[in-house]
């Protein structure tokens, strides 16, 4: 086991409701009851002395672009030492539900310059890059993928050129899938994790920093 963030280090989770898991806004520390909770649980107890800040900053429903809009809020100011990334099936979901789609081009424009900014403002920063999915789950997702595949690639194109670390969550769920595990047991709907779908993230969030 290695503790991996330093004393007193502020770690921050960025995205949307994949990261969100209902947490209370209104509670600045609250980390909802996904992934970024079971990840503070896990570490708190390995290292109890650590005294490490863990923020969750995901907000359900939100894009590319949102992430860029609140970046100076939810990001800047709390000026983390890490910070995990995980975007783009809303820029998806708002194409195919909402009627405002979001092109390529537009989505790699914005996560570029998001991670330009925190390159530019907070260049002690470490930046894990989690890699979008969608899951087969729900059927009539499907046709989503035209459009969220290219996407998907986007992500794995800037991981190699801003990302300290990175964790492919499509290639994390198909090996599960490969082993037995249903799709249904990850993401009910092909989005949302299930609690079995977060304790995966968080077990591989922990794994790629070395801290289990």
């Amino acid at each position: 086991m290695n503790p991996f963030f330093k004393t007193n280090s502020v770690v921050l989770f960025y995205g949307d409701s994949i990261t969100d898991a209902s947490r209370v806004r209104e509670v600045p520390d609250h980390l909802g009851n996904g992934y970024p909770a079971k990840i503070a649980a896990q570490y708190r107890m390995l290292f109890p002395n650590a005294n490490v800040s863990f923020l969750n900053r995901g907000v359900s429903g939100d894009t590319s672009a949102d992430l860029l809009r609140r970046y100076n809020k939810d990001v800047l100011a709390h000026k983390p030492d890490f910070i995990s990334i995980l975007i783009g099936i809303n820029d998806t979901w708002n194409g195919w539900v909402e009627g405002s789609p979001v092109s390529e081009q537009t989505f790699e424009k914005n996560v570029r310059t998001l991670l330009e900014n925190l390159r530019c403002d907070l260049p002690d920063t470490q930046m894990m890059l989690m890699v979008p999915y969608l899951l087969s789950s729900d059927p009539q997702k499907a046709s989503w993928h035209v459009d969220f595949d290219p996407k998907a690639k986007v992500i794995r194109r800037l991981v190699g050129e801003y990302a300290d670390y990175s964790i492919d969550l499509p290639l994390l769920f198909a090996r599960q899938m490969e082993q037995g595990i249903p799709a249904e047991i990850i993401s009910e709907d092909g989005v949302h994790p299930l609690d079995y779908g977060h304790s995966l993230i968080a077990e591989a969030y922990l794994k790629t920093l070395g801290i289990l």
